[in-house]
């Protein structure tokens, strides 16, 4: 599919730019019909927005040099993912180890819970069950995971 070549492309360029960044990573990439490239970067203690800018301000050029859409027609949108974004990434899980989550498995059974740790292959969350809110520590094992969001607490 021409739009995953284009989606390499990106990452390829955008990879390179982080390579000097070890607090930043890139989290996903998505293209609308319109050309509309929109990009996700997450830091491990989150990114501040000049940091957004100035990776777009980098970024831009490249894509312009690099001729992915024709007559260079495409715009460029980069942000962290917001808290409607699901979790997608390991190092995403383990930034937000202490937050209340919401896990939708494969299975389509929703557990609710707060993040208590993260390995390679599982997520911890402890939720609270019954009237009585007993805590119960419940491993899940991330290949079994539709999607992951964060709760908001108030």
């Amino acid at each position: 599919m021409a739009n995953e070549h284009v989606i390499n492309a990106i990452r390829e360029l955008a990879e390179g730019l982080l390579a000097n960044d070890p607090d930043n990573f890139l989290v996903d990439i998505r293209i609308k019909p319109t050309n509309n490239v929109k990009l996700f970067l997450d830091g491990d203690k989150g990114v501040p927005v000049d940091k957004l800018v100035s990776f777009n301000r980098k970024l831009y050029p490249l894509l312009e040099a690099a001729e992915l859409f024709p007559n260079n027609d495409f715009s460029l949108e980069v942000s962290s993912p917001g808290l409607d974004e699901p979790l997608k990434l390991h190092r995403q899980y383990l930034k937000n180890i202490g937050r209340k989550v919401e896990v939708t498995l494969l299975d389509g059974s929703v557990k609710e819970g707060n993040l208590v740790a993260v390995t390679e292959e599982t997520i911890t969350i402890e939720e609270l069950i019954g009237k009585k809110k007993e805590i119960k520590s419940t491993d899940l094992k991330l290949n079994e995971i539709k999607h992951t969001k964060v709760c908001i607490v108030f």
